[in-house]
């Protein structure tokens, strides 16, 4: 017999993985991605916004930056006050909230523009996660989402790590928000003029070496599978870690240049149901 998924225990895990290491100095580097997809949607001036899956405010704080009026909804609280302390330091009045993707706490229409950065792909229920993205988002708004391709970097690093650590059976992929496809499935006919880009951010290390050992100390996910490894077997995954660095490099100076897919969308909210 097969026993359900149990996507509320699967939620607890995740939210211990991604307020152990230090997902904000991970954050820093990819912020590039935000602003571009901000860029994308085209926001307008005093349009309200809200950040799903905020962490540490990356899409908050560029949203802020065109005059938007901002949420940052996360539900790690120790994210939401990297991403508040990160706010004041520029003086933008961003509001950061402990909510859940799958359960966001404002009525049907109440934003302009929803917006998640690598963020929602992890919700473990990713049909619901989509239909309250959808559902918040006025009619004529925005839905922009950038989310890492299965085909990408980080698509392998997941199976890497997956080798050694086995995501709990039943539970579909993230980086399944990263094909097109999919998306489309997800949001359903509740949108409209959906356009999907694929773009790379380039991750740089001076070595892969270096690399590994930057994600195993703050990339949540890695760091959460090499303390699940008995200490024998943590050199393995640490050495298959190189290797995906190595295999992926695309510096010819001795340094590492690691492109990461990534699918940029955006779409508007269509009148129909979600």
């Amino acid at each position: 017999m097969t026993t359900a998924l149990d996507l509320t225990a699967v939620k607890a895990r995740q939210q211990v993985t991604w307020a152990s290491g230090d997902y904000g100095a991970v954050a820093a580097l990819i912020h590039p991605i935000a602003e571009l997809l901000v860029t994308a949607a085209d926001l307008s001036a005093g349009a309200r916004v809200l950040d799903v899956a905020t962490g540490t405010g990356n899409a908050a704080i560029a949203a802020a930056r065109c005059g938007c009026a901002v949420t940052g909804v996360d539900y790690v609280p120790e994210l939401l006050e990297r991403g508040h302390a990160r706010a004041s330091a520029e003086r933008l009045p961003v509001t950061f909230v402990a909510g859940d993707a799958e359960r966001l706490a404002y009525v049907d229409g109440a934003f302009d523009a929803v917006l998640s950065v690598v963020g929602v792909m992890f919700a473990p229920n990713q049909e619901r996660a989509a239909a309250e993205l959808v559902r918040v988002c006025r009619t004529g708004g925005t839905v922009a989402l950038a989310s890492w391709t299965p085909q990408g970097f980080i698509g392998e690093l997941f199976r890497t790590v997956g080798r050694h650590v086995p995501p709990p059976a039943g539970l579909r992929p993230p980086v399944e928000w990263g094909d097109e496809d999919r998306v489309r499935e997800l949001l359903g006919e509740a949108v409209g003029d959906l356009r999907a880009v694929r773009r790379e951010f380039v991750f740089r290390f001076g070595t892969p070496e270096e690399f590994a050992l930057f994600f195993r100390a703050n990339y949540g996910p890695t760091l959460k599978a090499f303390e699940a490894l008995p200490e024998e077997r943590r050199a393995e995954l640490h050495a298959d870690l190189v290797e995906l660095a190595r295999r992926h490099n695309r510096a010819t100076d001795g340094t590492v240049r690691i492109p990461a897919e990534y699918l940029e969308v955006v779409a508007r909210r269509t009148a129909g149901p979600v």
